[in-house]
């Protein structure tokens, strides 16, 4: 098989979106999955000539695949998370952490956001992400994830009980350390 031969590719949203300065050097048409190595495996599964997925060099080992073309992201330094869960009864505190994940909604009124950051800001924690998600089945109505990175977790705790009142809801998802990049 080579790159010629492929009329369609396979992979999860966020990977094909990730690499979009190489795919759009093709006319192939771009599928999205639910997930990059179960592309991979359903790539094998088919043995199609004309189909590719992007996904993990890993998952092309473990399924007994060619890789056509490697590295091909669009952002050198971007860098996949991966995360361990348990159930929350279950969860051990983290000793030293300093890095959380939170999703909240707010009601739709008019600075409503603005008040659970500016909450944070005080608190002397920085947001390293914030996304937001509408709510199904909803009019204007939000979820946001955010990570926040701070000092110690009793500044975290603290910033949490500040926001509560200025949110419809408030889950924490976890605290953890921050990863270090090599």
């Amino acid at each position: 098989m080579t790159l010629e031969d492929i009329r369609e590719v396979h992979s999860h949203p966020m990977a094909l979106q990730q690499c979009l300065d190489f795919l759009d050097g093709h006319r192939w048409k771009l599928v999205e999955t639910e997930d990059t190595a179960l592309s991979a495996k359903k790539l094998m599964q088919r043995r199609s000539r004309h189909v590719a997925a992007i996904a993990g060099r890993l998952a092309a080992e473990l399924f007994g695949l060619q890789v056509l073309a490697p590295n091909i992201h669009t952002m050198k330094n971007n860098h996949t998370r991966f995360l361990i869960l348990q159930r929350e009864k279950e969860a051990q505190p983290v000793p030293d952490a300093d890095k959380a994940s939170i999703t909240f909604h707010t009601d739709h009124s008019r600075g409503s956001l603005a008040r659970v950051l500016t909450r944070i800001a005080d608190g002397g924690i920085n947001l390293s992400k914030l996304q937001s998600f509408p709510i199904p089945g909803s009019d204007f109505k939000y979820s946001f994830h955010a990570d926040l990175e701070f000092d110690k977790v009793g500044q975290f705790d603290g910033v949490m009980e500040a926001i509560r009142p200025h949110t419809d809801s408030l889950r924490i998802l976890g605290t953890y350390r921050r990863g270090i990049l090599k």
